[in-house]
């Protein structure tokens, strides 16, 4: 029995995306029709597209009747989540001729580090890359040769950017394949707190960097529990992964396996065979609210309050901030992750991880069951975790009943807080997400004084003279998507955890964004609109009084209503955000971004 509210929101999606996900559904089915696209190909357009295969795929190719797997990649040496991603198209060839098809790599797609970028210009960059990595998609697939296609992405904007590719192919079915995550390195919390201890000048740049390198030290996935990590947690409360492959370490035989087998699934699916599963089908409004559940369920990434808005647009079905509000009432908080715990992900999958999660919350009516998946079953089927058995081969075995670690992973009936980690704020200065399962319940309500600011970097510069050391509300605009790309501000964490630990009552209210590293500061923050859009986040004034209400859901400043109808917006001069290390080549994304209540994207919104 499916939870009243979830249903509620469910329907009502439904009933608000009737119109474009109707012109979506229609649009789809009639890409689809006809069977493989290549079979029509002209000879020369066929003979160029097998061109350098191998004899027996070009064979394969020639005769036309079986089917052909594209391989879209986000494969770079620089990111250590998407290093082993180097083996995989030759593990996914090998499973394709076994299966009687062929897998080919039809394209790459970027795939930045947000960690290597944080607190540099290159950083400004970031979410526009998930719009970049969409067009690279659709670049990939349009020489409409693939009968399915496999994404091989982890990270930040890339698996949003690789979902929106998927869905304008919707007619395609998709198989989303990960690395998985680096074993554990020194705690998280151990390296927060050099991080702070860095930022009061008590310890060295080289003890710092002494302290990165234990926590990111190999190939995978950062075990903190950011975008990357809830990405894999989405890609699999959605049936895009096969159950229970989104936090097995890299490199390893059942990684390996789950690899192989993703492939010859992938294949499966095809309208070549019996199962045809089409993604922009099998992606319904019921998946997209399981994906809203499983954010709050685990106390997921800020950052799919716009990236589940704009992946959900692509297959005609309109999301908004509500929507993520009203199901975050109803859903317990489950996971304790670092930087919501002490854990990593590795200890989460070892206490039970995905699948305890999963059975969890079908159990208490809060998931939806009967949704497609790429296992070919409904979502039950990822109330599962996988072993290898003595041939080698991938076997399912039920979840976990209890979990190994309470400390870290707890059930519907004794949850870590009742409601998700997640809230929408509303009022005077418009609309703000705020993430309170990190923050300490005492401090969901935060009064004070503004101090304004239009940098990270002057944040740093008055924490170090000194200037901060009072009850504050650090107010840093003009970070939004129109003004600079709305990078994520992770420098500002450090020094305002400084100030809070020393007794200060401290929050932050900004129109730019933290993501999954958003801590124990409370924090409003993709506040819409954006100052540079003309919103009341440019008419605040040092020392004005401002209430951070994540219990209630208010975002409040006490101004005279005179005096504040009175003031004007305060202007800022950003032309050096808008050159350099790239920056320039982004004018039309910035000039053309939508608000951060509707994705912050620069394609067409999807109106009903």
């Amino acid at each position: 029995m499916v939870h009243p509210q979830i249903k509620q929101v469910t329907d009502r999606i439904i009933a608000r995306s009737k119109i474009a996900r109707t012109a979506y559904l229609q649009r789809i089915a009639e890409a689809g029709r006809g069977g493989p696209h290549r079979q029509a190909l002209g000879c020369a357009n066929q003979a160029h597209g097998f061109a350098a295969c191998a004899p027996g795929d070009k064979a394969v190719l020639r005769a036309g009747n079986a089917p052909s797997l594209a391989i879209v990649t986000a494969y770079n040496d620089m990111l250590s989540a998407h290093q082993p991603y180097e083996r995989f198209p030759d593990l996914i060839r090998s499973a394709a001729r076994e299966a009687g098809g062929v897998a080919m790599v039809a394209g790459g797609v970027p795939a930045m580090c947000d960690g290597i970028t944080q607190g540099e210009a290159g950083m400004e960059l970031s979410l526009f890359s998930r719009d970049v990595i969409a067009l690279s998609t659709a670049v990939a697939l349009s020489h409409q040769t693939f009968d399915a296609a496999c994404f091989l992405g982890i990270c930040d904007k890339i698996v949003p950017g690789l979902v929106i590719g998927a869905l304008a192919f919707g007619h395609l079915p998709a198989m989303f394949i990960p690395a998985g995550p680096m074993t554990s390195g020194l705690p998280n919390n151990e390296k927060s707190k050099i991080r702070q201890l860095y930022a009061e000048g008590k310890v060295s740049r080289a003890d710092l960097l002494e302290a990165e390198a234990k926590s990111y030290h190999g190939p995978g996935t950062c075990t903190f529990y950011g975008t990357a990590n809830t990405n894999q947690m989405m890609m699999e409360i959605m049936g895009l992964h096969l159950p229970g492959a989104a936090f097995i370490n890299p490199n390893t035989p059942l990684r390996d396996a789950l690899t192989h087998e993703a492939a010859k699934r992938a294949l499966a699916m095809t309208a070549a065979g019996n199962e045809y599963t089409p993604v922009g089908a099998m992606l319904n409004e019921k998946a997209f609210v399981n994906a809203i559940v499983g954010l709050h369920a685990t106390g997921g990434s800020t950052n799919h309050t716009l990236h589940l808005l704009a992946m959900a647009a692509a297959g005609g079905i309109l999301l908004t901030w509500d929507d993520i509000s009203d199901i975050a009432e109803v859903v317990p908080l489950l996971a304790r992750i670092y930087p919501n715990g002490a854990a990593d992900v590795n200890h989460f999958h070892a206490a039970g991880g995905m699948g305890f999660v999963i059975r969890e919350l079908l159990t208490a009516g809060l998931l939806q069951e009967d949704v497609k998946t790429v296992a070919g079953q409904g979502l039950s089927a990822y109330a599962t975790e996988p072993k290898l058995n003595a041939q080698g081969q991938v076997t399912w075995q039920p979840a976990a009943i209890k979990s190994g670690d309470e400390a870290v992973l707890r059930g519907v009936k004794n949850p870590f807080q009742p409601t998700g980690g997640l809230r929408v704020l509303d009022g005077d200065l418009g609309r703000a997400v705020i993430k309170t399962s990190a923050v300490a319940v005492e401090r969901h309500i935060i009064e004070a004084p503004a101090k304004v600011f239009h940098s990270q970097e002057e944040v740093q510069a008055a924490f170090k003279a000194g200037e901060l050391a009072h009850d504050m509300v650090a107010v840093v605009r003009f970070q939004g998507p129109k003004a600079n790309g709305m990078p994520e501000l992770h420098k500002l964490m450090p020094p305002l955890g400084v100030l809070q630990d020393k007794g200060y009552k401290i929050a932050l209210v900004t129109d730019g964004r933290l993501s999954g590293a958003s801590g124990k500061v409370p924090a409003a923050i993709h506040v819409t609109p954006e100052a540079a859009d003309g919103g009341a986040i440019g008419k605040i004034r040092d020392g004005d009084i401002i209430r951070v209400d994540g219990t209630n859901g208010h975002l409040t400043v006490f101004v005279d209503p005179a005096i504040w109808a009175a003031r004007t917006q305060t202007q800022a001069d950003l032309s050096a955000n808008h050159s350099g290390v790239g920056r320039e080549l982004f004018g039309a994304f910035r000039h053309m971004v939508s608000s951060a209540d509707t994705g912050a994207s620069i394609f067409t919104k999807v109106t009903a």
